[in-house]
């Protein structure tokens, strides 16, 4: 009788352990997709990632790049102050997209050139993402709104 309540309860241990194991690998199999890196246009510069690799790219808008071309492709750069990314996306822009902003696209590196499939625009004139600052205090060109106005 003793034998047999411990062989039970191996039992539901090995199989409580599978479970977890096959939950496990389940989430992270869903998830793989679902996570992007960010990457500074500076970080892209230096270690351009594969082509098959999607990340996220952040920086500001670069003066006198955006060319809206035929249809829907549109084409600008995305800076941090110690480099440029060229960037093409087809699609519908945010609203409060514009040079000179803050932005976030997803998409991959082809030939040198970002292909984005998602362009995200700040939404209004303080916010910033927070990897976006980050990178672009790490090259010294982010401001905070009341630094420039001296309060």
């Amino acid at each position: 009788m003793k034998g047999l309540k411990k062989r039970r309860r191996v039992q539901i241990i090995l199989v409580a352990f599978v479970a977890l194991a096959a939950s496990t690998a389940l989430i992270g199999y869903a998830m793989r997709d679902g996570i992007n890196y960010f990457r500074a246009p500076t970080d892209v510069a230096a270690a351009p990632p594969e082509a098959r690799e999607t990340f996220r790219i952040g920086g500001l808008v670069e003066e006198g790049t955006l060319v809206r071309g035929e249809g829907e492709t549109i084409t600008f750069s995305v800076t941090d102050g110690g480099a440029s990314v060229p960037v093409s996306f087809t699609g519908v822009l945010p609203d409060l997209f514009d040079e000179g902003q803050g932005m976030i696209g997803t998409g991959n590196l082809v030939e040198g050139v970002f292909v984005a499939t998602e362009i995200l625009a700040r939404h209004d004139e303080t916010y910033m993402p927070k990897e976006v600052v980050d990178a672009l205090k790490e090259q010294g060109v982010y401001q905070h709104m009341e630094e420039d106005s001296g309060s």
